[in-house]
């Protein structure tokens, strides 16, 4: 992966959410001629991000529930 390219991958991984820990994780592999190892790093971001989305859905499903026993109340 040339230079121009990681750039362009770590500063869209902070766009993505990514931690600072797995952007510099994704930098040292690349220095380390690890590319390959890129893709895993990339994949488990993405599933921390999944596993946030549905924490959150868990969120707004407990508020909607909420809101329609307080919408019962009256």
């Amino acid at each position: 992966m040339k230079n121009t390219d990681i750039e362009r991958v770590i500063a869209n991984m902070g766009d993505a959410g990514c931690s600072r820990t797995d952007i510099e994780r994704v930098r040292n592999l690349h220095e380390a001629g690890f590319d390959d190892e890129i893709i895993k790093c990339l994949r488990r971001c993405r599933c921390d991000l999944i596993e946030e989305l549905h924490r959150n859905q868990r969120r707004v499903d407990c508020l909607d529930h909420l809101i329609r026993a307080a919408e019962n109340l009256g």
